[in-house]
């Protein structure tokens, strides 16, 4: 991995069951607060936001078994310290001949603009139960009233708990409170109905 060893590009690969195997000295120093064994042995999944897990693992999953060579997206991952920050992630399936895939070559590049998300990452409990309904059913799409009827709150009490998810994550409207909420990892990337990922309620 020493070739790959460039500056804010960490390079890793895993074997077919998504393990960390191998990794250059820029992973070890985002990742790992010790030495390298304690992240070599780990699911490389583990190492992303809990809302791109799924996600993430299954992309994996289909360059592992041969459905696909290669594959790039945008992943919040985790940091040794707890920081988390928006990485391009780009990767690719190493075959043994035409057909066998040996292992996966993953190459992550910071994002500018990550560190934005230090304001919700930092404070992980940040959402009352309540809240975390209530932005469900708003990235559902549902309006005050029949959540009101759902949730047996008033149309005020929704009103209030949506004032406060918008001041909480610093947006003005609603629209602008799903999409934060996703881009931020609030909302778990990938499913249907939108759920919140549990790591953010009290």
């Amino acid at each position: 991995m020493r070739q790959f060893d460039q500056p804010g590009a960490c390079v890793v690969c895993l074997d077919p069951s998504l393990t960390v195997q191998q990794a250059n000295q820029e992973f070890f120093r985002q990742f790992d607060d010790d030495s390298s064994m304690s992240v070599c042995g780990r699911d490389f999944c583990d190492l992303v936001h809990p809302s791109a897990q799924q996600a993430l693992h299954h992309q994996l999953s289909r360059l592992a078994d041969g459905t696909r060579d290669r594959f790039a997206s945008q992943v919040v991952v985790v940091g040794a310290q707890g920081t988390a920050f928006t990485s391009a992630l780009t990767a690719v399936a190493v075959r043994e001949g035409t057909s066998h895939v040996a292992s996966l070559l993953v190459v992550l590049r910071p994002v500018a603009g990550g560190q934005e998300l230090d304001m919700v990452t930092s404070r992980k409990k940040i959402l009352s139960e309540i809240e975390a309904r209530i932005l469900e059913g708003i990235a559902a799409g549902q309006s005050t009233i029949p959540l009101a009827s759902r949730l047996y709150l008033s149309r005020q009490g929704v009103e209030y708990h949506v004032t406060r998810l918008l001041r909480k994550l610093r947006v003005p409207n609603r629209a602008a409170l799903v999409s934060r909420a996703y881009s931020v990892g609030v909302l778990n990337v990938g499913s249907w109905p939108p759920k919140v990922v549990d790591d953010f309620v009290k």
